[in-house]
């Protein structure tokens, strides 16, 4: 596969957007992490799963490798955080 200079840069470009978007769940699942309970709503972990899987699909189909890799990380913090939710609640 060539890739032309602007494809690179665009490439580039959106991976470093990918990768922002990402740290803000990061930050969030570090802090949920420290606390041993989600601080974010259970419905925002619901959304942002199913959000995320359409977006995968879509991305999977266009074959969009930023895409692709920004929405399957999501995957592991948006479950991580409902298993605490879970946990929360079952000792509640």
């Amino acid at each position: 596969m060539d890739l032309s200079t602007t494809e690179v840069v665009i490439l580039v470009i959106g991976f470093t957007g990918q990768t922002m978007f990402f740290m803000r769940f990061f930050v969030q699942w570090l802090y949920s992490e420290k606390h041993k309970r989600s601080l974010i709503p259970t419905a925002f972990w619901y959304f942002s799963l199913a959000g995320s899987s359409l977006l995968l699909t879509y991305a999977i189909l266009k074959k969009d490798p930023v895409f692709i890799v920004g929405q399957s990380t999501g995957f592991i913090i948006y479950i991580r955080n409902l298993m605490l939710i879970r946990r929360e609640n079952k000792d509640k």
